[in-house]
């Protein structure tokens, strides 16, 4: 599975707690065993279907057959033998008042007894009365040589099993798929791939569905959402700019140009007006890229219990690290690292969290954060170095409004030259992206309440009705303009 000299030394260390948080129990166990034979130990492992099982040929011990939680910690108390004693799935025991005792004396003795207790499950949470005796090790996840390793062992197997059938692929597919197994485990690669030669090919087709079915596996939490409905640029009105500065790191980002990892694009924040298109633009960098969107929402990562907050947000990024590459889309993200009015200071906690991992990624995770009120921004989120640029996404021009209007109007299959789009886009000065589509949308209500067709006189008598938010807040979206002029790049 590893070879891991950090294991070894821990092993060697006699650290009495050792825990092991992994799905892939069978492999971990022969890692194990086989690092413990180099310091000549025994190694024992427990589980509540076989009790005392031993993993290499050092003696029995006595109490083999204990199957009870208790009355295992109570053998290796008794018994005093020196070894690694691994213990499956035990932490719903830990519970127990008895059993931690138990497990703190093993631990205060397990230096005169040279007995090391490790305990292996998907999530392990040690009580605090135990917790300072433990390490924690992280086992790590397979590397791209390993991945393309298990990637063409699942495609021999899968050959000999249909002789009569040929897998229809090709390198460059094979490395798009290393790229998107990176974070899962042998098994759930094995899985994966198995899943997609269904069809006897592994094609681009299929990374989308590999992407949904990754996030679904890592997603334990719900900590991030998975966004499906990404878009394209074709259906974004304007923001040339954007469009522009995104498809010269494009290449760079997937990796398909080389360059040091240290100076791969990081990420954009976009400032604009509501409705402006800043959210649409985050989907279509995902869709026009071709790799998945994760949306984090702050909503969901603030909890009333202490340090719960800062624990999701640290599980969303690892995770956005493990699905890279990927967009992480952070929405409206001054709601989540506003001024604390309490005295848990948890926005400041999250934001020294977010600012860190900024900092020091080294993960193809390009960041999206978009923002409707900059006055709770700090200066540290947005300076050179953990964002590449900040963009204003201003409202749309004449041109800009016409392209709106013909993206809309296709979107619902209508031909726009069936529309003085001219007249349209003039009359709607003032008017965001969102204010348009609401114009095409009210006037088919219009149109059908009156059974009549969509026209250019509907879509100017619903633009005469509607009073867009440029007039409702005038002053507070001049003054939001006009910061921007000198601060921020423009989109458009």
């Amino acid at each position: 599975m590893y070879d891991n000299e950090d294991l070894l030394q821990l092993l060697k260390s006699r650290v009495p707690i050792i825990v092991m948080e992994s799905g892939e129990e069978n492999e971990v166990l022969r890692a194990i065993n086989k690092l413990a034979a180099t310091i000549r130990k025994p190694v024992y492992a427990w589980s509540i279907i076989k009790g005392f099982s031993i993993l290499n040929n050092y003696a029995e011990i006595t109490g083999t057959n204990t199957l009870e939680p208790t009355e295992v910690l109570l053998t290796i108390y008794n018994n005093r033998l020196p070894g690694i004693y691994i213990l499956l799935d035990f932490h719903p025991y830990l519970k127990n008042d008895r059993n931690i005792r138990l497990v703190k004396e093993l631990a205060q003795g397990a230096g005169k007894y040279q007995q090391t207790i490790i305990f292996i499950s998907a999530q392990i949470d040690l009580p605090v009365e135990i917790k300072h005796f433990s390490a924690v090790f992280d086992i790590p996840l397979p590397a791209e040589d390993k991945i393309m390793f298990i990637t063409q062992q699942v495609l021999r197997e899968w050959q000999l099993e249909n002789p009569q059938k040929k897998i229809i692929t090709d390198d460059s597919v094979i490395n798009l798929f290393i790229k998107n197994l990176k974070g899962l485990s042998a098994s759930e690669i094995k899985r994966l791939v198995h899943n997609a030669l269904r069809d006897n090919a592994l094609t681009k087709e299929d990374i989308p569905e590999i992407a949904k079915a990754k996030y679904e596996l890592l997603n334990k939490d719900d900590v991030l959402y998975y966004e499906h409905n990404t878009s394209s640029f074709t259906h974004v009105g304007g923001q040339k700019n954007l469009k522009e500065w995104l498809g010269k790191r494009r290449l760079i980002f997937l990796g398909e140009k080389k360059i040091s990892m240290n100076d791969i694009p990081k990420g954009i924040l976009l400032l604009g007006v509501q409705g402006s298109g800043k959210s649409l633009a985050a989907k279509s960098v995902a869709g026009t890229w071709g790799i998945p969107l994760l949306r984090m929402d702050f909503g969901t990562l603030y909890n009333k219990y202490y340090g719960e907050t800062e624990r999701k947000t640290r599980e969303s990024l690892k995770m956005a690290d493990m699905m890279s590459p990927c967009v992480l889309w952070i929405d409206e993200i001054e709601k989540g690292i506003a001024s604390d009015t309490g005295e848990s200071g948890t926005s400041k906690r999250v934001l020294g969290t977010l600012l860190t991992w900024m900092s020091e990624r080294t993960s193809r995770v390009f960041v999206v954060a978009t923002a409707n009120d900059i006055q709770f921004l700090p200066p540290e989120l947005m300076r050179k170095g953990r964002l590449d640029e900040i963009f204003f996404v201003d409202l749309p021009d004449i041109e800009t409004r016409k392209e709106i209007f013909s993206v809309h109007l296709k979107k619902r299959d209508f031909d726009p030259g069936n529309f003085d789009l001219e007249i349209a886009a003039e009359m709607s000065n003032g008017f965001s992206g969102a204010e348009i589509e609401q114009v095409i949308v009210s006037g088919l209500y219009s149109s059908a309440g009156g059974h009549g067709i969509l026209n250019t006189e509907v879509l100017l008598d619903e633009i005469k009705k509607t009073k867009p938010l440029s007039v409702i807040m005038a002053e507070n979206i001049e003054s939001m303009r006009e910061w921007a002029k000198k601060r921020t790049v423009s989109a458009n």
